[in-house]
């Protein structure tokens, strides 16, 4: 299965022509359970612990107690981009995140999230809601401007009955949340995501509420991290499988040593 997807991407990359843009670069990213796409360049927040087990404490909703793992909500790293580069993703398949702060039965879930339908949150602070699978790997372009103020672009809608997860390519507005997963079609083709006119950074993280709908938070009980692979105006490929193996032992490790303890 790995070489059949290895081979699909290779045959994609064959058919792209060189594009001829200054930006170029592919990237190694962790993506943590914790990293709230909501807060996205939000330079004016800063995640703190929950005081006494207060869920108002911070912008995004949170348990009513301390979570036992102490997990706090982390600001999704970003990379450079410029509007219309052409972004496309790979998932190396290394590590996972679970949702629940489980004990060590847990079930740890990829950059794909859990089905293909299930979560309706609302936007935050300029940046989109989100509807689509539960918890995947979204992305949200922004400028340089902090996403805290003025109204938010439309929810884009990932489900079934909307865009689904199987389109070839997707031209979101800036603060518009959008849904990468694993970056692969059903047929083993690489979907492409253009950046808006003025985006400056692209951000990854992970869409995430109390049951995946309503207002955003419940990221103080995500456990794990996993990596993922983002070319910008250059085709991504999956690492030789000795480096998956060697990646995604020391992944796995440090997503069982932040598992609750009780």
């Amino acid at each position: 299965m790995f070489m059949n997807r290895m081979a699909h991407i290779a045959a994609s990359a064959a058919v792209i022509a060189f594009s001829g843009y200054a930006n170029a670069a592919v990237y190694d990213m962790t993506v943590n359970g914790g990293d709230a796409i909501f807060i996205a360049g939000r330079a004016d927040v800063l995640p703190i612990p929950a005081l006494n087990g207060n869920p108002t404490a911070f912008v995004l909703r949170r348990h009513s107690y301390i979570t036992p793992d102490g997990i706090v909500e982390t600001l999704p790293s970003s990379i450079s981009v410029n509007g219309g580069d052409i972004v496309r993703a790979v998932n190396p398949a290394i590590g996972g995140v679970d949702f629940f702060n489980s004990p060590p039965s847990a079930t740890f879930f990829g950059p794909g999230g859990n089905g293909v339908s299930g979560s309706n949150l609302s936007s935050l602070g300029g940046i989109s809601g989100y509807i689509g699978p539960q918890g995947p790997l979204v992305g949200v372009f922004l400028d340089n401007t902090i996403p805290s103020a003025g109204p938010a672009p439309a929810t884009l809608d990932f489900s079934p009955s909307g865009l689904g997860i199987d389109f070839l390519a997707l031209s979101p507005l800036l603060g518009q949340v959008f849904y990468i997963g694993d970056g692969i079609t059903s047929s083993n083709v690489l979907q492409e995501f253009t950046a808006p006119a003025g985006a400056t950074r692209l951000f990854l993280g992970i869409p995430d509420g109390f049951g995946f709908v309503g207002v955003p938070g419940a990221y103080d009980d995500n456990n794990g991290s996993y990596r993922i692979r983002i070319g910008v105006n250059e085709v991504p490929t999956i690492p030789e499988p000795a480096t998956v193996l060697l990646l995604s032992s020391a992944i796995i490790g440090l997503a069982v040593s932040r598992r609750r303890k009780d």
